[in-house]
């Protein structure tokens, strides 16, 4: 059992800069308020963290699981990380410090008791995922990739334009997988006049990629145009990757992501539950399929998907050529003409039946991709199906978790 840490001792909890994409799910996520940031950074306040690592699971990157044993009166302060561009080496402790723990994890009993921390997802890939790359590629070191497709993908009379983008990497090596997500860094300086952010991106392609056998991806980018409020608002990175032309190079950094991935078993069976972009890992992970309809190693797949109206929808044409035997395809429209506002939870309510026959098999797996706001209803709409079964939801919320069987990407 590890012993206490002297009091004079800190194991500090740091972000890496070079590895970090300005997400700010660790902030979201951290109980009690020890993560800020400014336009440069993302810091962890040494005077408020209790190494409770509630933020550590959801970080896409693993930028956030670093640490470092300091003497705690030389502790980084918040104001000193804002202005890093990269983490500081180890420094070695006095050798007047006592005997220090063997393990590289904080001691317990060096810190408070942690804030009660339960994610609405899983923290833990399926079981038989395949392994997953991450940060081969980073802000100092990124990737050059090639524009070899831009094309819209929702109708030109809509407000929603959304663009497939492909780029193409060459003969140098970028292993990707379904469910992970890569970084793009926009062109220009921001209004500190330094070099923009990477910004995050899910793959809409499978691992072989966008054209089989070929050493390229996708992605699904909105062009934003406005902030949440509906205030007028230029999205940097989105209107420059909607912008791109054939030929063009982007730079890339990643991948990310080690735990929203799919099973990698025969006949896994997937609920697809998404709205707008986030259908993009959906879209990765369908294809991934149907690129194997005839070797019959597919379970069932249901989609759930969710837009204002049809020609808002991200592929729609080419989602309602797939054969209905392959893919249970349920619609979610809240603004079609002549039709009742419907949104995802309903459709899930509506096909109890069927949510609750998938969730009864265990080599079924959930995933959920859109507006952080949808996690609530989803989460509702399950607790429903599930009771009306007779079941206990907390019980199979706990096992799905457990088991690697329900993922949420939202942002």
């Amino acid at each position: 059992m590890n012993a206490p840490l002297p009091a004079e001792v800190l194991k500090q909890h740091l972000i890496d800069p070079e590895i970090c994409i300005r997400c700010n799910t660790c902030e979201e996520t951290c109980p009690i308020k020890a993560i800020t940031h400014d336009s440069n950074n993302y810091v962890v306040d040494p005077d408020i963290c209790n190494g409770c690592m509630a933020c550590v699971p959801p970080c896409p990157t693993g930028a956030i699981d670093n640490w470092r044993l300091m003497v705690r009166a030389e502790a980084y302060g918040v104001q000193e990380q804002l202005g890093w561009e990269e983490l500081p080496g180890e420094k070695a402790l006095p050798e007047t410090t006592a005997a220090l723990p063997a393990d590289d994890a904080p001691a317990a009993t060096d810190l408070a008791a942690p804030a009660p921390f339960s994610a609405p997802g899983a923290t833990v890939p399926p079981w038989s995922a395949a392994h997953p790359y991450v940060n081969l590629y980073t802000h100092k070191t990124p990737m050059t990739a090639t524009v070899v497709g831009n094309y819209r993908v929702t109708g030109a009379d809509t407000e929603s334009d959304i663009h497939h983008i492909v780029l193409d990497f060459g003969e140098l090596p970028f292993p990707v997988l379904e469910g992970q997500s890569i970084g793009i860094l926009p062109p220009g300086l921001d209004a500190q006049g330094r070099p923009h952010h990477a910004r995050q991106y899910s793959l809409a392609s499978p691992r072989d990629g966008e054209r089989a056998g070929y050493n390229n991806l996708s992605l699904t980018v909105k062009r934003v145009t406005e902030d949440h409020a509906g205030a007028a608002a230029h999205g940097v990175c989105s209107n420059y990757l909607c912008d791109l032309a054939k030929n063009d190079k982007v730079q890339v950094i990643g991948p990310f992501g080690h735990t929203f991935l799919m099973p990698n078993h025969p006949r896994a069976n997937l609920i697809m539950i998404c709205t707008g972009t986030g259908s993009a890992p959906m879209r990765a992970m369908t294809e991934r399929y149907r690129r194997r309809i005839d070797t019959g190693e597919n379970g069932r797949l249901l989609l759930f998907f969710g837009a204002r109206t049809e020609r808002e929808l991200p592929y729609f044409g080419p989602l309602m050529k797939l054969p209905r035997d392959f893919i249970d395809i349920n619609l979610a429209l809240s603004r079609e003409t002549g039709q009742p506002k419907r949104y995802v939870q309903d459709l899930i309510r509506e096909r109890a039946a069927s949510v609750r026959e998938l969730l009864a098999d265990r080599n079924t797996c959930i995933y959920v991709c859109g507006l952080k706001g949808m996690e609530v209803g989803v989460l509702d709409a399950l607790h429903d199906v599930t009771v009306q079964g007779g079941q206990d939801w907390s019980i199979l919320h706990d096992a799905l978790r457990r088991e690697g069987r329900l993922h949420f990407e939202t942002y």
